[in-house]
This record gives C-alpha cells, sequence and structure tokens, in this order.
C-alpha cells in the first residue's frame, strides 16, 4: 500500500476498480494530485470505457481533482501514457496508483511504463479476491452504473444497471465474474466516498460495435 503523505496520480478510467483503487490510497494516507484518464485518437470519449470527456469533468470535479489526458490509438498508447505520467510527475507525483486486481500482464505493462516515468506503481487492490472486492465497493457506498457490456458473454438488458448486490447475485447465477476482469463489462461510477456530490447523469444512446454493446451517459442539463 502507499505511505502516507505520498503525493500520487491515479490511473482512472471512471469505472469501480480504479475508483475502489483511490479510495484505498486516500484512506491509507496518500495525497493525490490529479486523474489520469486516456482518450481515443479523437479525443471524443476514454479509450477503454467509452466515457464521454464531459463526463468524466464532472466526476474529477466531484472528486476535487483536476483530470489529466492523453489522446491516443492502441498503438501509440503506450507512448502517450508514459507523456502523461511525466506530466503528474512535473506536478509532484512520486507513484502512480492503479486499479488491476490479478491480471500478472497488466502488472507488468504498469511497472514498465512506471519505471519510464520514474514513478513508484501501486496496486492497492492486487491479489484480493474479486468478489470481494466488487462487495467492498457496494458496502462502502459507491453508486455505478453498467456503462459497456460484452453481448456475446452478458445479457442485453445488464446494460445500464446499478450495480448493487442484487445485480451482483445475478451475476453469479448467470456464471459472470462481477468484477469484470474477463472483458464482460465497464462501469461508470457516479458517487459515494470521495465524491462531493453525485453525478447527475442522463441516459443518451446506446451504440452497438461488434460484440460490444454501450450506453452513453451525458449530463443531465445537457441532454
Amino acid at each position: 500500500m502507499i505511505a502516507k503523505g505520498t503525493p500520487f496520480v491515479a490511473s482512472y478510467s471512471g469505472g469501480k476498480d480504479s475508483t475502489l483503487a483511490l479510495w484505498r490510497a486516500v484512506r491509507a494516507g496518500g495525497k493525490p494530485l490529479a486523474l489520469l484518464t486516456m482518450l481515443d485518437e479523437t479525443g471524443g470519449r476514454s479509450r477503454s470505457h467509452g466515457i464521454l470527456p464531459a463526463v468524466l469533468d464532472a466526476q474529477a470535479a466531484a472528486l476535487g481533482l483536476p483530470r489529466i489526458s492523453g489522446q491516443a490509438s492502441w498503438g501509440d498508447y503506450e507512448r502517450v501514457f508514459v507523456e502523461q505520467l511525466g506530466r503528474a510527475r512535473a506536478m509532484g507525483a512520486v507513484a502512480a496508483v492503479f486499479g488491476d486486481i490479478d491480471l500478472a500482464a497488466h502488472r507488468q505493462w504498469e511497472e514498465q511504463v512506471c519505471a519510464q516515468a520514474s514513478l513508484a506503481p501501486v496496486l492497492p487492490l492486487w491479489g484480493e479476491d474479486r468478489l470481494a472486492l466488487v462487495r467492498e465497493f457496494v458496502d462502502a457506498g459507491f453508486a455505478a452504473r453498467i456503462v459497456v457490456i460484452r453481448r456475446d458473454l452478458m445479457a442485453d438488458d445488464y446494460l445500464g444497471r446499478v450495480l448493487d448486490h442484487a445485480l451482483i447475485e445475478r451475476m453469479l447465477a448467470d456464471g459472470i465474474d462481477p468484477c469484470g476482469e474477463a472483458g464482460e463489462f465497464h462501469t461508470l461510477v457516479t458517487g459515494g466516498p470521495l465524491f462531493a456530490k453525485p453525478l447527475a447523469l442522463a441516459d443518451g444512446d446506446v451504440r452497438a460495435d461488434g460484440d460490444y454493446l454501450s450506453l452513453d451517459f451525458g449530463l443531465a442539463a445537457s441532454i
């Protein structure tokens, strides 16, 4: 875990795991300086979760942290990510917090990019039980909705649902990992500890892209 008083940047997708990792790092006494969120090459959506920048900005404002981001294709993702870590280091960060749980290839990559940026990688959730973590997230008072699903692994009606204990039980009954570590789904955190206020969101369009189905959330006043 992070040492008390350590200034850090949080690699932040806007989803449950990166939020829980941020929360744990703050509770351990770490000092968050910024959220790092990668966008696609157009800058129109977050790279992994497809979240609109206005919603990412609302999350950052509710968390009271600046957001730094880079635009990248998958081909130049690592280079741009390291550049953003460098920006965080210039802000005073000495560590980067990630929300990965048990995928060794992800940890190896995070250690690699942190080494390039002279930052210490911190993984507060690493090696813990997946089900226990998602239950901790809900029990802590966080609120999240499912923003992306893989249609070959989940029913369409999971899209947009609130992540609560009832939904976790349904996932277990359906043979779905409630942490979504195989890419079954992604979440958008809308409130909870660390948030000054819940996000006011409205449902937008549903988008299909191959096996993936996504729900665009926008700010309530803008839809």
